[in-house]
């Protein structure tokens, strides 16, 4: 496939309506089980922070739909981790995602960082989510802040050098490998999230510039890979799939995809974690016989960090995997 030039202009035109968000309520939260560094499989409550779009239009991003025009109001930030922790079970870690950049002063107030700090210091983690070209002292200062442990996740998405440019993230791998630097220097652990078949490219070379791009993401010294499989729903891939130049990932490239990243840091760092994402997984299904049991089969290789026996299926093709 050729990579497709799309612009801010491109991404906005193509877009459906956000929805209907209250800026002093969270648009979602849960709690749910995840892998610890220590090895043990942990609670973690997971906020989904309303606040100003993320100024960076990526390409294949669909988090807008959540997200205000204008920034919310001082103090509105921590009523909605308030709210959120108020209605859910305990955890041992927390995530304050906010479909954007956290340490951006119009998605997240400078002003409410001391009163976030004393909401999360209760939780042995603190991840929240970043842009490398935000990534500064600001996240030494806030780590001061939360006197616990804080880890940042940053997009790194793709080494490939052309889709990376195309995606309409402006950063380069350099500035990813900077940030992650930059935070490991000041003890600070990273998580990045890469993408498994952007546009532009087929599914065998999906699946290479996947596991090129997490070799990358590990060597350079991030902790923990979550895997995320590219999806249509944010207007601009519908478009790109009409042109030819999307399709999404099958379930089997992101069994691959994880059995390689598992079998990769048991070799060269055991105890980096990987995750391949399994939000809306059965979209991802290509045969309805065996689908759910390679969604089963993920999910408990996203806990165990240990690579299962593969699912046999008599109604699709075993060598197309």
């Amino acid at each position: 496939m050729d990579w497709p030039v799309i612009s801010d202009a491109d991404v906005l035109a193509s877009r459906p309506a956000k929805n209907r968000l209250d800026p002093w309520k969270p648009y979602a939260f849960l709690v749910e089980p995840e892998r610890s560094a220590a090895g043990s499989v942990d609670d973690v409550m997971t906020i989904f922070l309303t606040n100003r779009e993320c100024p960076f239009r990526c390409t294949m991003c669909d988090l807008w739909k959540n997200t205000l025009d204008e920034r919310v109001p001082v103090g509105a930030i921590p009523a909605q981790i308030d709210y959120a922790i108020k209605r859910l079970p305990p955890a041992k870690h927390i995530k304050l995602y906010n479909a954007g950049n956290f340490f951006d002063a119009q998605a997240i107030p400078v002003e409410d960082h001391a009163a976030i700090a004393q909401q999360v210091r209760q939780f042995e983690t603190v991840i929240v989510e970043n842009h490398p070209r935000l990534t500064d002292e600001r996240c030494v200062r806030f780590r001061d802040q939360i006197e616990t442990k804080l880890e940042v996740a940053i997009g790194l998405e793709t080494i490939h050098p052309t889709v990376l440019s195309g995606l309409n993230k402006r950063m380069t791998v350099d500035d990813f490998d900077a940030a992650v630097r930059f935070l490991v220097g000041h003890k600070i652990e990273v998580r990045t999230f890469l993408l498994l078949k952007p546009p532009g490219l087929n599914e065998g070379e999906g699946i290479e510039w996947a596991l090129r791009s997490l070799h990358h993401a590990i060597d350079v010294g991030v902790q923990c890979v979550s895997v995320i499989p590219v999806r249509s729903g944010n207007g601009v891939m519908e478009t790109l799939s009409e042109r030819m130049q999307f399709s999404s990932p099958t379930i089997r490239s992101m069994e691959r995809v994880l059995e390689h990243g598992l079998e990769f840091v048991r070799r060269v760092s055991p105890s980096t974690r990987v995750f391949m994402d399994v939000w809306d997984i059965a979209k991802f299904f290509n045969c309805p016989s065996c689908g759910p049991a390679r969604s089963g089969r993920i999910q408990r290789m996203n806990l165990t960090q240990q690579i299962e026996a593969a699912v046999e299926c008599s109604d699709c093709d075993q060598d197309n995997r």
